[in-house]
């Protein structure tokens, strides 16, 4: 296929494949600790994920996997890309062949993340409701939904709420991301250049500057917003509340303060390993796509 050495040769190119390999290896890496964080979450009984699992087993993990890494070519293909453009378009004065400054790094990654919630708003409503779904309740419609996947939770949700129903959480979506991944994408910058200096300009940095700059990025990030997404993922879960603020008043007047940081360790220990994983595939896949243009021209 013609067009397809000269799809990669393009920035967009090379970011959506490498993107999407990322975020596939992201997914596939850090899923079944993903759902043991919205359990944890959802739930003030610290024992409800054991008792999920001792009732389901191991399955129970991955369950609404799949709306997630199906879509998560695109959704990598748009923060990488976004980050890209948005990071220079920022940085006007920096040359062609140098790296955006860390001002560029912040700015970029904030438009990246406020770009990225709407694509992923709709996708993270959808896996949390199947990854709260159990099956306990045999004669109840939750029951009916955990075993139609996906496609019927969506249908659902439109059919019940309208399609204003589907973009439930948007707003704390783009708070707890437009922010965080500027701390994201600079904590990812900031590091591999002290780990390594001049790897930003030169791309010539060891795998193991990645995994530590990458896994550290995601934990940065993820103290960041943290509470945010608590407040997100009880959002998205149920429509007893109001909106942001009356999920926050609720949750902290009937369970404290900690609440908004229930599961925290699970999620830190998984952001390591997932976003290490994530930027060593982005880089290796980047590097691999770079070095096949050149061998062939």
């Amino acid at each position: 296929m013609d067009s397809w050495p000269e799809f990669l040769e393009s920035n967009w190119g090379r970011e959506f494949v490498a993107g999407g390999i990322g975020g596939t290896t992201g997914v596939l890496t850090g899923y079944p600790l993903d759902t043991i964080r919205i359990w944890q979450q959802h739930s003030a009984d610290k024992g409800s994920a054991l008792a999920i699992l001792r009732h389901e087993g191991p399955c129970a993990l991955y369950r609404g996997m799949l709306a997630p890494l199906a879509s998560i070519t695109f959704q990598n293909c748009v923060v990488f890309h976004s980050y890209a453009i948005l990071s220079r378009a920022f940085d006007t004065n920096v040359a062609e062949n140098d790296p955006p400054s860390y001002k560029g790094v912040v700015l970029g990654g904030i438009g990246a993340g406020f770009i990225q919630s709407l694509v992923i708003s709709p996708i993270e409503l959808v896996k949390i409701r199947l990854q709260l779904q159990t099956k306990t309740n045999t004669k109840t419609k939750v029951q009916s939904c955990c075993n139609k996947g996906p496609l019927y939770v969506t249908r659902n949700i439109i059919r019940t709420q309208g399609w204003g129903g589907i973009y439930r959480g948007l707003g704390i979506t783009l708070i707890r991301d437009a922010p965080s991944h500027g701390v994201y994408f600079l904590t990812y910058e900031f590091t591999r250049e002290k780990l390594h200096p001049g790897c930003r300009k030169n791309k010539d940095e060891s795998s193991r500057t990645t995994l530590i700059a990458g896994g550290l990025t995601g934990v940065t990030s993820w103290i960041s917003c943290y509470p945010f997404d608590v407040i997100k993922t009880r959002i998205q879960a149920e429509s007893k509340y109001c909106g942001i603020f009356d999920c926050y008043r609720k949750c902290v007047k009937q369970e404290g303060y900690h609440a908004l940081w229930r599961g925290i360790g699970m999620t830190l220990a998984r952001a390591f390993i997932v976003n290490g994983a994530v930027f060593i595939a982005y880089e290796t896949a980047l590097r691999f796509i770079y070095d096949n243009i050149n061998d062939h021209t």
